[in-house]
């Protein structure tokens, strides 16, 4: 008898140990999902913003550019610059990047930017507004009515100024695709812009963020011969084992995270993965294609999507699949999304490509092309003794629905035309040239924006793919 009391304390004293383990487990995750949050908040913001993280292979460049911002901020010193490179080269992170340090000194405080896009800024007129909009001084300008675009910038700089040159304020103008500016009337905007630069006025530093190399023989002679012609430029220089750094810099966390030992074991896993050699092979596929930081961190972006609580860490296998995501065909996988009639209408093209050898199509071509085709092999040795063999095999689209064991796809041609029309608006053909108003739309020259290859590796991966279509795809006309 004095056992019992022994035995139920042991039961109640092992409920107690597991509702404690539980609430442990429990505290655990929330403090794990917690420093998972910060971890993708932290990287997340480092790949999507320019201002954050480091300059790889550009510090001479950006020793440049940060002196020439700081003639104009500190000494009142009008400069213009062009900042050159290939799109995701780091143009923007670099401007950024200097912009950030300049508004660190002390006299930064009077330092204005105006930020202008070609893309958003397409004639003269918005960018004048822009231009006063981002200066604060729409109140100043009010109804004033000025006779021309520079008269109209003057009067806006000249409300900047307090006193002489060097205690006026320093503006700095950065103009993103700075060559769709060469494009507006006249280049006046660029014209008073370096106008203003080379004289005695306010300071000003133009600053044009362009990726084409011919930039300066879009300038007129006049804006040209004020343009100081400072050109920096931005080429990915760097080789593999500078992208094998980068990698693992860009995912590596800061030494103020606030979980201590959760950041120790992140930056070990990214240690290991930076001398995996899967990895090592998945960084090298993606370097030989594209070495600019931004399709990186759109790599990066997709592996950190796949972590989770139970999965904490990145892994070989997370880089992997986000490589064949980045890198797999957008135009294959909008055929995976195609009715049947449309993936029988791009068949029927493909065919009409193997046969005329690339030639141009129309509507009525690939909906009724049997009579084109026995007309282009007739006056050739091509043309088969028995010609059924040749209506039997042709790979027009009307005549395989015709049969009667397609009757599922025995479809009026208007529907066949509305299906014909969806394939061009997404961009899967493309007109030869301009469509006229006066222009039979069945008439039209087309060209197949699909290879054979990406045709055959779409179908492949369709899902519930009749038979019959896939074999019609497959059937060649080698027999010719």
């Amino acid at each position: 008898m004095p056992a019992l009391p022994r035995q139920r304390r042991e039961p109640s004293g092992g409920i107690k140990f597991v509702e404690m383990s539980n609430r442990k487990t429990k505290s655990n995750i929330l403090v794990r999902a917690e420093s998972l949050s910060q971890v993708q908040r932290i990287l997340r913001e480092r790949f999507c913003h320019s201002t954050h993280g480091e300059l790889f292979g550009v510090q001479v460049q950006y020793k440049h550019l940060i002196e020439l911002l700081k003639r104009t901020a500190i000494h009142g010193e009008s400069n213009s610059v062009l900042i050159i490179g290939p799109r995701g080269s780091g143009k923007t992170m670099l401007i950024n990047h200097a912009l950030k340090e300049l508004m660190e000194i002390e006299v930064s405080e009077n330092v204005l930017q105006v930020h202008l896009n070609g893309l958003l800024h397409i004639n003269d007129k918005i960018a004048l507004k822009e231009i006063t909009r981002q200066l604060y001084l729409e109140n100043v300008v009010g109804d004033k009515v000025f006779g021309s675009f520079a008269e109209n910038l003057s009067f806006l700089l000249e409300a900047l100024k307090k006193g002489d040159r060097t205690h006026s304020c320093p503006v700095i103008f950065v103009l993103d695709e700075f060559d769709l500016f060469a494009h507006h009337k006249n280049q006046t905007l660029l014209y008073n812009l370096f106008d203003i630069s080379q004289s005695a006025q306010t300071p000003l530093a133009v600053i044009g963020l362009t990726c084409r190399l011919d930039i300066l023989e879009l300038l007129e002679k006049r804006v040209k011969s004020r343009f100081s012609h400072r050109q920096i430029h931005l080429m990915n220089s760097f080789g593999f084992p500078q992208f094998i750094k980068i990698f693992k810099e860009q995912l590596s966390l800061p030494a103020e995270f606030p979980d201590k030992v959760f950041a120790e074991k992140w930056n070990e896993n990214v240690q290991c993965l930076s001398e995996d050699r899967s990895v090592h092979e998945v960084l090298q596929k993606h370097f030989n294609v594209n070495k600019n930081l931004r399709s990186l961190h759109m790599l990066l972006m997709v592996a950190l999507s796949r972590i989770t609580v139970s999965r904490p860490y990145l892994t070989s296998a997370d880089l992997m699949e986000a490589h064949q995501l980045c890198s797999m065909d957008s135009k294959a996988n909008i055929v995976h999304g195609l009715s049947v009639l449309e993936i029988c209408l791009i068949i029927a093209m493909k065919h009409l490509n193997d046969i005329y050898e690339e030639e141009p199509f129309n509507f009525q071509m690939v909906y009724n092309g049997e009579r084109r085709i026995r007309y282009f092999l007739s006056g050739t040795s091509l043309m088969p003794e028995n010609t059924n063999v040749l209506i039997d095999y042709s790979p027009e689209f009307q005549k395989f629905v015709q049969r009667k064991a397609h009757s599922v796809y025995n479809f009026e041609k208007p529907v066949v035309m509305k299906a014909f029309e969806h394939l061009q608006q997404l961009e899967l053909i493309k007109p030869m040239e301009r469509t006229s108003v006066n222009s039979q739309k069945e008439y039209q020259l087309m060209k197949l924006l699909l290879d054979n290859t990406q045709i055959m590796n779409a179908l492949q991966k369709y899902p519930n793919c009749p038979t019959d279509v896939r074999q019609w795809a497959t059937s060649s006309l080698s027999w010719l």
